[in-house]
């Protein structure tokens, strides 16, 4: 009998802790402190570069390159050219049509308009297109967002 008389005692001291907390919200955990601001400086403005600013080559280089016959060397054949590096400087081309570095020359056989300039091999299908300098393409005439086809000879 004892025990029974225990049970209710029990029930009630540890009904103590309850009672108080009835009808109100439950408590919430302590705020976790907000970090400090990391301060981030800025990203530099990209600067605006136009293909006059790009374009290093002098006038008597220009001349150079527009000089001679249009059609002088062994055809390679013709390809597809998209500008390449426009910060890469000179007159050049990088083409799978040449087997070597050497002097060649690009002719756009819509208008005839050639340029001489450096042929240097590119590691890829003869069909890939080729990558020409911002100065040559401006030589051509072309715009430099075009896909231009050109005639690639070797001198």
């Amino acid at each position: 009998m004892r025990v029974w008389s225990v049970v209710p005692l029990v029930v009630a001291v540890s009904a103590c802790g309850v009672l108080p907390r009835l009808g109100r919200a439950p408590e919430s955990p302590a705020p976790v402190p907000a970090a400090p601001p990391v301060a981030v400086a800025p990203l530099p403005r990209p600067t605006a570069r136009t293909p006059d600013a790009l374009d290093t080559t002098t006038p008597a280089q220009r001349a150079e390159a527009t000089a001679g016959s249009p059609v002088q060397g062994a055809r390679l054949g013709t390809t597809i050219a998209s500008l390449g590096n426009p910060t890469e400087p000179g007159f050049w081309i990088r083409t799978p049509l040449a087997r070597n570095e050497g002097p060649g020359r690009i002719e756009d056989p819509a208008t005839g308009k050639s340029v001489r300039l450096h042929l240097i091999p590119l590691d890829a299908p003869a069909g890939a297109g080729s990558q020409v300098s911002l100065p040559a393409l401006r030589l051509l005439g072309v715009s430099l967002t075009a896909l231009p086809e050109v005639v690639v000879y070797a001198e």
